[in-house]
């Protein structure tokens, strides 16, 4: 008994230790918060569930008591927590100068290693211009034909069920998955096409061109990540989309106008989306803003401290983590009257093209999402069929 005694005061000496090791001392002043239990530190409070749109309670409770923001300690990582607009403003302006993107191992070893989330410099910059080639507006504009194809079929398979699961349980194995995007890949380098249809015979072409800077390896993780952030993003925001039209018959019957003006002003009713009328869509948009202001489909953004940084009164430490909180954003009543409620008219005159001090549903800075431009177009070609043939 004497010897086991020894031995967990002896642990528990050598984990107050690693602990003391992992917070070095700072000469500046932190921002106040709690550190918790050594090597676990709050992480247990952190992932407590949160049933409602509201802030998540680990990131309410602190800005209380703390302020917009404050310290704690996660997954290991010593972590300061932003709500405050103007750091969360400076964190994303000075992307590689101050701060780097950074997220926690699990997250790594989900989305890849080299996943364009983890990646720094030019090699970021060559992926991020990949996929805006893909994405840009001449890509969505050929696509619309096809998405309303898509969206038509769905829907129509969906009015023959008695009940649909709009937000599928996704379980992604990422062994699993990575297996299945090699075997396609390499399908696609024993068959190639004659013209690119798809984001594999795009990636194929690059791998193969002379001066490529493309791996394999980068390129499948580039791909698992924008399989999943398709999924997970779009398919969020349509069961959220379809749940606030259910709850609000003002809010759908303004839709429905909308579309339905667009389908009068066709020579031909049976005729299929143009860009022209996908830009018309002004009350669509402010509703696509609303719901993914509420969605929060970002609920934590990672950064990095490059150096110790001054701002306001507080030293944000070398080394230590950053996480940006935009449900803290989204639900501030000092910018959004009345947070909670879903109001599509507070977003009328607002024209939004990229992230602000008080909007930052797809990011912000220079890793602003590129997918965002694809994900509106989805989800107005969806509301456009849903309003005018279902009910």
């Amino acid at each position: 008994m004497l010897s086991l005694g020894i031995y967990i005061i002896g642990s528990l000496l050598v984990i107050v230790i690693i602990h003391y090791l992992r917070y070095p001392k700072n000469n500046g002043k932190l921002p106040p918060g709690s550190m918790g239990w050594p090597l676990l530190g709050e992480t247990i409070q952190f992932f407590a569930p949160n049933t409602s749109f509201d802030i998540p309670p680990f990131v309410k409770e602190r800005m209380q008591r703390y302020g917009p923001i404050f310290r704690t300690s996660l997954v290991g990582r010593p972590v300061i927590v932003s709500t405050d607009p103007d750091l969360n403003y400076f964190i994303f302006q000075q992307e590689g100068k101050l701060f780097q993107s950074w997220y926690p191992y699990t997250f790594t070893e989900i989305f890849g290693r080299q996943n364009v989330g983890s990646l720094h410099g030019f090699m970021y910059k060559y992926l991020k211009n990949m996929v805006l080639n893909l994405f840009g507006p001449e890509s969505l504009k050929n696509m619309l034909p096809e998405v309303e194809k898509i969206v038509n079929n769905n829907l129509k398979r969906w009015s023959g069920q008695t009940s649909v699961e709009t937000k599928e349980a996704s379980a992604k194995g990422r062994k699993k998955i990575m297996k299945m995007l090699k075997r396609i890949l390499e399908e696609r380098k024993s068959q190639p096409r004659k013209e690119q249809s798809d984001f594999f015979d795009y990636v194929l072409e690059e791998l193969q061109s002379k001066d490529t800077i493309l791996t394999e390896a980068i390129a499948l993780d580039l791909m698992f990540v924008l399989l999943f952030a398709s999924f997970e993003t779009t398919s969020l925001a349509i069961t959220l989309a379809i749940k606030f039209l259910h709850e609000h018959p003002k809010v759908l019957k303004e839709l429905t106008e909308e579309h339905e003006a667009i389908i009068r002003r066709r020579e031909n009713a049976s005729y299929g989306l143009t860009w022209k009328e996908y830009k018309s869509m002004k009350f669509t948009f402010q509703f696509i803003n609303e719901t993914v202001r509420l969605a929060n489909i970002a609920p934590v953004i990672f950064r990095k401290a490059l150096k110790d940084i001054n701002f306001k009164e507080y030293t944000i430490p070398a080394g230590w983590a950053i996480m940006v909180s935009p449900p803290a954003v989204h639900l501030n009543p000092a910018k959004y009257e009345d947070p909670l409620q879903f109001n599509p008219w507070r977003w009328e005159g607002i024209e939004i093209n990229g992230a602000s001090r008080n909007f930052m549903a797809f990011g912000g800075g220079m890793r602003f999402c590129v997918g965002t431009d694809f994900t509106k177009v989805q989800m107005a070609v969806f509301l456009h069929c849903f309003v005018t043939k279902y009910k």
